[in-house]
């Protein structure tokens, strides 16, 4: 079944009258994503979604059909590890990665649809109807002390049952909106934080030891990502566990932050990290070396469909029966249409899980009429 067509639409949704949100070292003023829409020759249409700017990702586009146009979708990983070993060059953090992601996605939805399997049983067997989530939110604003405890309570009114909140100003905030969450959230809550990367080792040091009375889950992107040697020091006096890998890319970084010893919970993004590709071999990593795994979703709504087939499908060992701590996948609550207009229908949370969308491929119908919408000039 040859693929006859790749194309990258870039979409762009402004927050409007909404507040800019989003970490320590930004805020967001709207979401842009790009979907990738790959056509076999009987006419099926495959979807994915690529991280980052759209208009880099565009740039790709003709270079990477190139490659792939022709090409039986079945073989299409091989084509893959062809551009890397030729354009290395390149290397792999960047644009290029994140465009082979979102191609691999819908490559993976296109066989899904022509076998009539769901992605989660071309990837390992689907294990899971529905997948357990954390709640991302009590973002940082540009008034965060003001902002903050409104977006907690909301929530407490979700009953979720873990929570994920921004932190990473300095240890002192750190430990304000921690209680502040702990307080309103109460005991019961799996409570994780994330600091996207904004400390050095000793300040993250500092951090750890206002927190960990708090019973934190995680503490997320501690340090840069390139600071391998960092995140082996910071794990060996590390007062919770510590979780990363959002901004790694392929297997090859996310073993060099294995080797050193750096991580308890390894997050690919199957957007950016090399799709569903890499994501089994990241997988793989993590069952090797007996780490837990949380992919990172930060994107539109056909990544957050990625992201529930690839935990569907995955292992728990070295567990069995009694699983202490389920994979959990990342909704992220704040403002965003391509999360929530994009679908003909939605993807919704339901006492904590999202159910498994039914159907070939993703499970998951664009809305044509919405693409329209929010494509970028």
């Amino acid at each position: 079944m040859k693929i006859t067509a790749i194309q990258f639409v870039a979409l762009s949704a402004p927050l409007g009258a909404a507040k800019p949100y989003g970490m320590s070292k930004s805020l967001a003023t709207g979401r842009a994503s790009t979907v990738v829409k790959l056509t076999l020759e009987d006419g099926t249409i495959g979807h994915g979604e690529a991280w980052g700017q759209p208009a880099f990702n565009r740039g790709y586009e003709a270079f990477l059909a190139n490659y792939l146009v022709g090409l039986d979708v079945f073989d299409i990983e091989h084509a893959y590890t062809r551009i890397l070993a030729r354009h290395y060059h390149f290397g792999v953090q960047g644009p290029m990665m994140a465009c082979i992601s979102g191609i691999d996605m819908a490559a993976k939805d296109a066989i899904g649809k022509v076998l009539g399997l769901p992605v989660c049983k071309l990837l390992g067997g689907q294990r899971l109807d529905s997948v357990p989530i954390y709640a991302s939110g009590g973002y940082l604003t540009e008034t965060p002390c003001e902002d903050y405890r409104d977006q907690i309570d909301l929530l407490a009114e979700g009953n979720y049952p873990a929570v994920k909140i921004k932190i990473g100003l300095s240890p002192e905030s750190d430990e304000e909106r921690v209680a502040i969450a702990r307080e309103v959230l109460g005991n019961d809550v799996e409570l994780l934080v994330d600091i996207n990367s904004n400390y050095t080792y000793d300040v993250a040091m500092e951090s750890m030891e206002r927190l960990a009375p708090y019973r934190i889950g995680w503490m997320e992107e501690p340090l840069n990502p390139a600071d391998f040697q960092g995140y082996g020091r910071l794990h060996k006096r590390a007062r919770m566990p510590i979780a990363t890998g959002e901004a790694l890319y392929t297997v090859f970084d996310f073993k060099n932050l294995v080797d050193v010893g750096g991580v308890d919970v390894l997050q690919p993004d199957l957007s950016l990290c090399g799709g569903f590709w890499q994501g089994r071999k990241i997988a793989e990593l993590a069952y090797a070396n007996h780490l837990r795994l949380s992919p990172h979703v930060w994107g539109g709504a056909i990544g957050l469909a990625a992201g529930i087939h690839f935990i569907a499908s995955m292992s728990t060992f070295p567990h069995s029966d009694n699983i202490p701590k389920p994979t959990l996948l990342e909704y992220d609550l704040g403002a965003n249409p391509l999360r929530t207009e994009l679908l003909k229908e939605p993807i919704v949370v339901k006492d904590g899980r999202i159910a498994v969308p039914q159907g070939p491929g993703l499970g998951i119908e664009v809305d044509e009429e919405a693409l329209l919408r929010y494509a970028a000039a």
